[in-house]
């Protein structure tokens, strides 16, 4: 994990990742389902992942139409009907939260603390999470890769993001995501980070921790996480 001090003490605004900190994992069960749903070879579900992955960056950052990013995972353009289904199966896969996340940022929210949504996601998937009762309610606002052009970790993707809390100072402001190399990013440019890995308790010392932001980040060394 990334420290942010030795006794943490309350950023004046938070900056949040999505998908590994309010939003859950995929389940093995729903790859398999989407991997069969493309089509893939059975049991090959790894190499399913693997073609997933590969353009998705450039999807990501909008880059890539969902017909063009489909067709570089299948090898071939697939049809109107069979591209609604993969899209729709895909997005399934990330919009499930963490209702534990959830309630620590509420009683957060309740504090007058303001939080930023910054997310890698496609266009879609970011309009049906804008969509969200959680997005509405918690979010100042929420900053999407597929709108900006960029992914985190570029480092354009943070400046807007700290634009969008109001505040000019980044050491006044914690970035939170599930991957090490986007706090180091974020460390980089002098923004307090949380190196989230699961376990509701740090963000809950974190946010709900009183006082003013006081200390200067430190950050840890750069792990090996995705």
């Amino acid at each position: 994990m990334t420290s942010t001090s030795l006794t943490p003490t309350r950023a004046d605004a938070v900056i949040i990742d999505y998908n590994g900190v309010l939003g859950r994992q995929p389940t093995s069960a729903m790859w398999t389902r989407l991997a069969d749903l493309a089509e893939w070879p059975s049991g090959q579900v790894a190499s399913f992942q693997d073609a997933f992955w590969a353009p998705r960056e450039a999807y990501d950052s909008g880059g890539l139409s969902d017909l063009a990013y489909w067709a570089k995972v299948l090898g071939h353009h697939p049809g109107a009907w069979w591209l609604r289904t993969l899209r729709t199966a895909d997005t399934a896969m990330w919009i499930r939260t963490d209702d534990r996340v959830l309630d620590i940022l509420r009683r957060a929210r309740a504090t007058g603390l303001p939080m930023v949504l910054l997310s890698n996601a496609p266009a879609y998937l970011s309009n049906v999470l804008d969509a969200t009762g959680w997005r509405r309610e918690l979010m100042a606002d929420a900053l999407y890769s597929a709108r900006l052009g960029l992914c985190k970790p570029h480092p354009a993707a943070y400046e807007h993001a700290l634009t969008a809390t109001g505040i000019t100072d980044p050491g006044r402001v914690l970035f939170i995501d599930d991957r090490e190399d986007n706090c180091q990013a974020a460390a980089e440019l002098g923004l307090r980070t949380l190196h989230y890995t699961g376990q509701p308790a740090d963000l809950a010392e974190q946010l709900l921790s009183v006082g003013p932001a006081s200390v200067r980040p430190t950050a840890a060394p750069r792990g090996t996480s995705r």
